[in-house]
């Protein structure tokens, strides 16, 4: 076997060229053939050592062509035996070339952080290949693809990418001495364009005849300078676009609405010239809709150059310079920047109406207006300018443009938005304009239940606050058919059930001292009461540990509105709340913002809500109703409720019976609803129910002040 040294690639190349000369030599077979083990025994462990050494630095191959068996030349020293030592050969290090490498590192340095002030991380791109990014700019889509493509050239001087999204398409390029290209397909050099260089002619007559199909008169045509152009055996329609007496663009129109437009032009208004000194200024969709506009008698009329995007878009408005979808809206800004208002008349279909929205956004809602187009049918409007044209004539669209209405700003209202509620409200159509009836003669002169307003009640322990609010609740599923929504954090599910059940079947439960002689409701009367009770009352109630908060209530009576239709909701009591304010935050001020949240709920949902808020720790009474302002934590209890009331019951017998209770409304905002003013009720201890009282007493009235 005969071993062959693996050489430097370096050298390998060098001796490629002469290997053929060198394979028969005597000083190739040298330098590269291993000597026989044929030698005499007394050497034979001397040579076993040599062997293993100079294995470790050769690796076996075959030769090119048989090489002779005789035993190979080898050289002797001093009489002895050996072998020429043959070390590793270094690889060659070439100066210009590490000067070369160090060079490209330190401009892909700066050549990285550069790209890192466009947004583009490429600390792990390599050289001399693309590598695929997230887009800085439109950041991927929804999706967030790596639609960005970057390349770095092998010597680290410069980058370019290309954003391969179709609606964002940004390219650019960097180089490291800091120049930047912009290769925005979307910037181009603009072209000079000439009627003759587009080989435009005039309107041949079928065209004319199209148009007067249309309305559009011949002196119409001719004053916007609407041409024709010959593309093989077709005509089209050549939509001329000028500014300042300059041809910069043109739209063509086949017959059958198929559009296409002269490449790398200024991007304008169609009529922009129409509008340089006006005040006020109509935008529409389609240039035959301009046109038609002229046919209504106004000519301070353009159109939009790209027709409708397909729906408004959710992210913000770009900046100007990245705005390239409404680029013509900034290329005319100086004409539009003059008028104090702007009439949308864009289609009335799904882009139409998406197109003036996206202006209004830019332009400005504030002096924005826009056309409804008039009904074609009972269920059906027209579609836009021209089609009113051709059906109702011009003074029907003159009159759709003169009855603009002013574009509809989110939160800012006129009264005429509103008149078809307030019709409603005067014929009391709805049935609960006055409020719904307490079910108590003597009550409803003071206090009744108008959907979507929030009444506070208040009243001192065990004075019959809860219970009085379980039988309204009653009397008013009884006599209109309303459900509720329960958060009644201090009952039992069970005895709240029964307090229910009692007014409804109007027996007691248990055959207890409190029924006295009153006989208890049946099997037959409870399955009904449950039936009753099931399909008029849901429950708030939270299963953990954790006390709710008020967000959390309202979001599951929300749900109870939209799943069974509630009409009323009851938080019982305010200080069984998970009450999460900041430190910085006082108990007023969140108490202010509680209260705003609830009424918003209420007045959204048309939900009235009854919040029960315990009065402060009584000391030193004297056994009067208290006010709404001793409730505990703001005095906001009374002043954001829409109603105020105290129930209060009689604990002295020489002052009246016991059973007597009375109900004090101290705030109706609602004058309709009622007004501050007393009644008086009979408690039924055996049923929970409450009746108008016969005769009233004057409770001692205590002074604010003895309540802390």
């Amino acid at each position: 076997m005969r071993f062959l040294l693996r050489l430097p690639q370096t050298h390998l190349r060098k001796l490629s060229s002469s290997m053929s000369a060198l394979m028969g030599s005597k000083q190739f077979l040298e330098f590269c053939l291993l000597p026989s083990f044929a030698a005499s025994s007394s050497s034979s462990i001397s040579r076993s050592r040599q062997l293993s050494s100079v294995s470790r630095r050769f690796i076996p191959v075959y030769a090119s062509r048989p090489v002779s068996k005789n035993i190979p030349f080898h050289r002797r020293t001093n009489g002895l035996s050996s072998y020429t030592s043959i070390s590793r050969v270094p690889n060659p290090v070439d100066p210009e070339e590490e000067a070369d490498k160090r060079t490209v590192q330190s401009r892909l340095v700066n050549l990285r952080r550069k790209l890192a002030e466009q947004g583009i991380d490429a600390q792990n791109c390599p050289t001399g290949q693309f590598s695929g990014l997230i887009c800085p700019t439109c950041e991927g889509g929804n999706s967030g693809e790596k639609s960005l493509s970057l390349f770095i050239d092998p010597d680290g001087s410069s980058a370019t990418w290309n954003c391969f999204r179709g609606k964002c398409g940004v390219k650019g390029g960097v180089r490291v001495d800091g120049k930047f290209v912009s290769a925005d397909p979307k910037e181009k050099v603009e072209r000079q364009l000439t009627v003759q260089s587009l080989a435009l002619e005039p309107l041949c007559e079928e065209i004319q005849d199209y148009f007067a199909a249309r309305a559009i008169s011949a002196e119409t045509l001719v004053r916007n300078r609407v041409m024709q152009k010959r593309i093989g055996d077709e005509i089209v329609i050549a939509f001329t676009y000028w500014q300042r007496g300059e041809l910069v663009s043109c739209k063509y129109r086949y017959l059958t609405k198929k559009f296409f437009q002269e490449r790398d032009t200024r991007r304008i208004f169609y009529g922009i010239d129409d509008i340089e000194k006006a005040s006020e200024v109509i935008i529409v969709e389609g240039e035959i809709d301009k046109l038609a506009m002229e046919e209504a008698g106004f000519r301070n009329c353009v159109s939009v150059p790209d027709g409708a995007p397909a729906s408004v878009s959710s992210k913000e408005t770009p900046p100007e310079d990245k705005d390239t979808k409404y680029k013509f809206l900034w290329n005319c800004n100086d004409y539009l920047k003059k008028a104090s208002r702007i009439i949308i008349a864009t289609d009335g279909d799904g882009p139409g109406q998406a197109l003036g929205e996206e202006i209004a956004r830019r332009l400005g809602k504030e002096r924005c207006w826009r056309v409804r187009w008039p009904k074609k049918s009972e269920d059906e409007h027209f579609k836009d300018a021209n089609e009113v044209l051709i059906s109702e004539g011009p003074h029907a669209l003159n009159e759709a443009v003169l009855n603009a209405e002013p574009y509809p700003i989110q939160g800012l209202f006129a009264f005429k938005d509103f008149f078809d509620e307030i019709d409603a409200y005067y014929h009391r159509t709805h049935g609960n304009e006055y409020g719904v009836s307490t079910g108590w003669k003597t009550l409803d002169n003071y206090y009744s239940v108008v959907p979507g307003e929030l009444t506070v009640i208040t009243g001192v322990p065990n004075s019959g606050k809860s219970e009085w609010i379980d039988a309204l609740l009653c009397n008013l599923s009884h006599s209109v058919g309303w459900k509720f929504a329960l958060c009644s954090m201090e009952n039992k599910v069970r005895d709240h059930g029964r307090k229910l059940l009692e007014k409804h079947v109007q027996k007691p439960f248990f055959d207890a001292n409190y029924g006295r002689t009153v006989q208890r409701m049946n099997l037959e009367e409870l399955e009904e009461g449950k039936q009753w009770l099931n399909e008029t009352f849901y429950l708030i109630r939270c299963e953990m540990d954790s006390l709710p908060n008020i967000e959390w209530v309202l979001d599951r009576a929300k749900a109870a509105v939209l799943r069974y239709g509630i009409r009323g909701l009851v938080i019982d009591p305010y200080n069984e709340l998970d009450h999460q304010r900041t430190s910085r935050q006082t108990e007023t001020e969140y108490v202010s913002q509680m209260l705003t949240k609830i009424k918003r709920f209420a007045q959204h949902h048309s939900c009235h809500v009854w919040f029960v808020a315990h009065p402060k720790q009584l000391q030193h009474w004297d056994g009067g109703a208290p006010n709404l302002y001793d409730i505990s934590g703001s005095a906001h209890f009374i002043n954001k409720c829409d109603n105020g009331i105290v129930v209060h019951r009689n604990r002295d017998e020489e002052a009246g019976p016991l059973d007597l209770v009375q109900i004090c409304v101290r705030k109706v905002r609602n004058k309709v609803a009622g007004q501050i003013g007393d009644a008086h009720l009979c408690y039924d201890r055996a049923t929970g129910l409450y009746s108008d009282s016969p005769v009233t007493y004057e409770a001692p009235q205590k002074r604010s002040s003895k309540w802390h």
